[in-house]
């Protein structure tokens, strides 16, 4: 076994957040920083690595929600965890009622401390009186980072529904712009150039793509049956080919493709 085979797989979590826009289904995107050592500049969903806190029993006292093989490794903590930091978007409650626009925004003063470790998760959901909201979370996809990469993630994609009067807002630090966008326009932009997207960030959209409105695109990911996706890299004469199974339901099963370029593929995401 070489050194790359035996890199351990980390469980990750990221989140599409979506909503109905004026023109259509719209979902929040960040574009990472420049520095950032994985896909730096792309335009990408919140999200990241588990922490060892996000799985805690310390932190699942404050959850409210499923139980499904994901939460055993606190995937579903770290997706909502993920998107507070990320967009200070939060999928909580306190007193048994959802969090207003300004209530969300006046805790984001906290998403640097808590990113950084300053503050942990626990302790701050107690000390706002707050619950996340676990089974808002519905399964949407599940992707594997290929064998052979030097950092490898096991990362499961949520979506949810997000909080009316809750806003979105990019970190400055890890990302630099965020936005609301139709899938097909961040699928077209990708296309021509204008913006970054990866290959997973781009299947995961273009499964949006079709859907109208958020009703249909819930109605979408109800039905699907959630394969784990690992892409397999291989070389066809001199070009280099990403294929990943038919059985996991996106419209395009390989795709040629410049490693150097695409910044390659670690299931996803891959955070600090």
């Amino acid at each position: 076994m070489t050194q790359r085979e035996s890199v351990p797989i980390r469980p990750a979590a990221t989140v599409l957040l979506l909503r109905d826009g004026a023109a259509g289904l719209e979902v929040f995107m960040v574009q990472r920083h420049h520095r950032i050592d994985f896909a730096s500049s792309a335009l990408v969903f919140p999200g990241g690595r588990v922490e060892d806190q996000d799985g805690s029993e310390e932190t699942r006292a404050f959850c409210d929600g499923s139980s499904d093989e994901g939460d055993a490794k606190g995937v579903r903590v770290t997706a909502l965890r993920e998107a507070f930091e990320e967009s200070g978007i939060l999928l909580a409650q306190k007193n048994g009622s959802p969090l207003s626009g300004d209530e969300a925004a006046a805790l984001g003063k906290d998403r640097e401390d808590i990113e950084k470790g300053a503050l942990s998760l626990a302790s701050w959901l107690r000390r706002e009186g707050l619950r996340l909201q676990c089974g808002a979370l519905r399964i949407y996809a599940r992707w594997i980072t290929p064998a052979g990469m030097p950092k490898r993630f096991d990362t499961w994609f949520f979506a949810a529904a997000a909080p009316e009067g809750q806003v979105g807002l990019h970190d400055g630090r890890e990302s630099v712009d965020s936005l609301w966008i139709r899938p097909q326009d961040a699928l077209r932009d990708g296309a021509a150039g204008k913006r970054q997207i990866i290959f997973p960030t781009k299947m995961n959209l273009a499964l949006l793509a079709p859907c109208a409105s958020l009703k249909e695109a819930m109605a979408m990911i109800g039905r699907r049956q959630i394969v784990a996706v690992e892409p397999i890299i291989e070389r066809r004469g001199e070009k280099s080919v990403l294929r990943i199974p038919k059985e996991a339901g996106y419209p395009v099963h390989e795709e040629i493709f410049d490693p150097a370029a695409e910044g390659i593929v670690r299931g996803g995401i891959a955070r600090r």
